[in-house]
Formats: structure tokens, sequence, C-alpha cells
């Protein structure tokens, strides 16, 4: 990730609306996850990365299905925070991006890789897809989600906010959110960086060159269902 959006997420900031839609929004992701884990892992037994965790606020969702929990993230006062808030927690584990590349080969059992690659290059995702190819086992599993196709744009984000604000009971905090966020660093950054966009196909080609048989899911992890979810295992 560029410098300057790790030191975005690296302080506080307003992409979340309100406490309601951090809440709301960081279960929905981990219960979706976790389906995910159980479809392709049912019999409790995995090895789980979750790369680019952010804040994880209930990480112990997937941790309930897992024989242990790996949260990375590239921010470190959000990986100091994730750790205090799992510290009794016996099965999640919080690591550096610098930890998890030390990790041995084929040890994990799935990774999911979520609202991440807009951030990075595509030099940057091509180097995590070979890392993952590496630190999976040869009956192992990756998701990645969230991955905005070239004709999403920011209206279809704000559109898919409202629709999940309205159905969670922060449709005011949203709109008044909205106002922050375009005078926010996160709309500079945004506008100035911009966000990686993928089409289908380009991301198969990725997932197959870092060693992936790939398939796009029905539907994608989260709220924001204009964009995509893919589905790889080693081959």
């Amino acid at each position: 990730m560029s410098s300057d959006w790790l030191s975005f997420w690296d302080r506080p900031h307003s992409i979340y609306v309100n406490a309601r839609h951090k809440d709301v929004h960081y279960r929905l992701v981990a219960q979706e996850i976790t389906k995910e884990i159980v479809a392709h892992k049912p019999a409790q037994q995995a090895r789980v990365l979750d790369y680019g965790s952010g804040e994880a606020l209930h990480a112990e969702i997937m941790a309930a299905v897992a024989t242990e929990l790996l949260l990375c993230d590239g921010a470190p006062s959000v990986r100091a925070a994730v750790a205090a808030r799992f510290a009794d927690s016996a099965k999640i584990c919080t690591l550096a991006p610098d930890d998890v590349e030390r990790l041995p080969g084929q040890c994990l059992d799935f990774v999911a890789l979520h609202s991440v690659a807009q951030y990075l290059t595509a030099e940057q995702t091509r180097g995590l897809f070979a890392l993952f190819r590496r630190l999976l086992k040869a009956d192992g599993t990756l998701l990645v989600s969230d991955v905005i196709p070239p004709d999403v744009n920011a209206a279809a984000d704000v559109a898919a906010l409202l629709r999940f604000a309205a159905a969670n009971g922060f449709l005011l905090g949203a709109l008044a959110g909205l106002g922050r966020t375009l005078l926010s660093d996160y709309w500079r950054l945004r506008s100035r960086l911009g966000l990686a966009r993928y089409s289908e196909a380009a991301m198969l080609d990725m997932l197959s060159a870092a060693g992936f048989a790939a398939r796009r899911e029905a539907s994608n992890i989260g709220h924001n269902q204009t964009r995509m979810a893919f589905i790889a295992v080693p081959r």
C-alpha cells in the first residue's frame, strides 16, 4: 500500500459515519467470510489469514470456525488496537505484513483479502497473490473480495452505502457522514491517487498467472454488490 493510503488508515478517519455503521459493517463482513470458510473447510480445521483485516471488530465470528485466525494489517495503530482487543483469545493472533512474509510455505488453509486490492498497485496485488500461493496448502482457498469493476464509480458507492444505512438504522448518520467524507483526506486521496479497478477477466488472469484456478462468486462480501468477489484455489 502506498505511504499516503497507509498513513490515512493509521490515524482517525471518517470512513465509518458513526459507531453503528462500523459495527454492522464489520459484523456483516465477518459473517460472510465465515460462510466462505465453512463452505470450503466444513470440518472446522482451518488456519485462516485475514490480510488487511482493519479493526476486525467481530473477528471472533471467524475464529469460531477456525483452529487459528491470523489478522494482518499494515497500519501500526490499527494492528495495536486489534492485538489489544483479542489479547485474551487463544485462537486470534495479530501480525504485521512482514510477519506474514516470514510464514513457512503451505501453512494456511484459507486466506481472505477483502477491500484491499483497490488501494494497491497491480504490481503489489500480483505480489500478494504470489505470496498467498506460497502460503496456502494444496487444498487451500483464497477469497478476494470487494474488487471494483472499471465501470463502477463513486456514485454507485454512495447509493450502496445509503441502502445499507437505511436497512440498518443509520441513514441520517450516513447523510451527514457523506458530507464529512467529501471534505476529508479520504476523498482528497481518492481523487488524487484513484482506486485500482479490475474487470472480471483481468482479475481472473492475475490469479491464474499466480498459479490459481479462480472463478467469480455470485455475490460480493459486504454491502456493496456493485463490486466483485473471487474464489481461487492452487493448481
